[in-house]
């Protein structure tokens, strides 16, 4: 009965409720966009013929920040089925609802709109892997130019002699040898920083340099800390990339 208790008051500490007058509360859930770390918040608004539920467009909001795209076919057949399984909507706004018509039901209905936001998200944000691949073409072009400009030859795809099977997308053979790290999402930029740490920890010369698509595809919080623990994190642009890997591959 003990873990009963506890398990249940946990379990409500991790929903944060606010009540923002006007017959309004906002419910901050410990549910997460993914790969964003924003959290997934839900409102409640009181009418005369019962509740509102609704997440106020901010699944269909930060899926176009991550570059994602809710006018894609795969998200009008999901918003078509949702009726089925479901007593959220979607409208033509974009907004994500149920309606309550019983105060008994809120509860529930606030799980299941956390539950459509975060499934809209994903399939609203899931054409990435190409978008990726076509962002790695571009740093791979870049760093060829880069590299032929200097007279350095460099290697991709190559394995780093350190702890973890850690592979950089591209060295230039400079006298501080350059990685080059095109992050296409938070995992890699975490790995960029780990092997700047392992090198360091090694004693191994080296800078590390990582490329992100928009600091909207990590985060920006994520870009930010990635400064402190990489040689460099940029937002990637061609012209200017390639003249910040001219300038540190010269370095002496």
């Amino acid at each position: 009965m003990e873990l009963t208790r506890n398990i249940k008051s946990e379990i409500c500490s991790l929903f944060e409720v606010h009540d923002d007058g006007n017959g309004v509360h906002r419910i901050i859930t410990p549910l997460e966009y993914t790969g964003s770390g924003d959290r997934i918040v839900v409102r409640v608004r009181e009418r005369e013929d019962g509740f509102i539920v609704d997440e106020n467009g901010e699944a269909a909001l930060y899926a176009t920040m991550a570059d994602g795209d809710v006018e894609v076919e795969a998200v009008s057949r999901w918003a078509a089925e949702l009726g089925g399984s479901s007593p959220v909507r979607m409208s033509e706004d974009e907004v994500l609802s149920a309606k309550a018509s019983d105060q008994r039901l809120i509860s529930s209905y606030i799980f299941r709109v956390a539950e459509a936001a975060q499934q809209l998200h994903a399939i609203a944000t899931a054409r990435q892997p190409r978008k990726a691949s076509e962002f790695k073409s571009q740093v791979a072009t870049t760093v060829a130019a880069a590299s032929a400009n200097v007279g350095f030859a460099y290697e991709s795809d190559v394995p780093l002699p350190i702890a973890g099977d850690f592979i950089a997308d591209h060295v230039i053979d400079a006298k501080t040898p350059l990685i080059i790290i095109a992050a296409t999402g938070i995992q890699r930029l975490l790995e960029a920083e780990i092997i700047h740490m392992r090198y360091q920890q090694e004693k191994m010369p080296a800078f590390v340099l990582a490329a992100v698509e928009s600091q909207k595809a990590v985060g920006p919080k994520q870009f930010e800390r990635a400064n402190y623990y990489t040689g460099k994190t940029v937002t990637f642009n061609a012209a200017d990339f390639s003249s910040l890997v001219i300038a540190r591959a010269s370095v002496q």
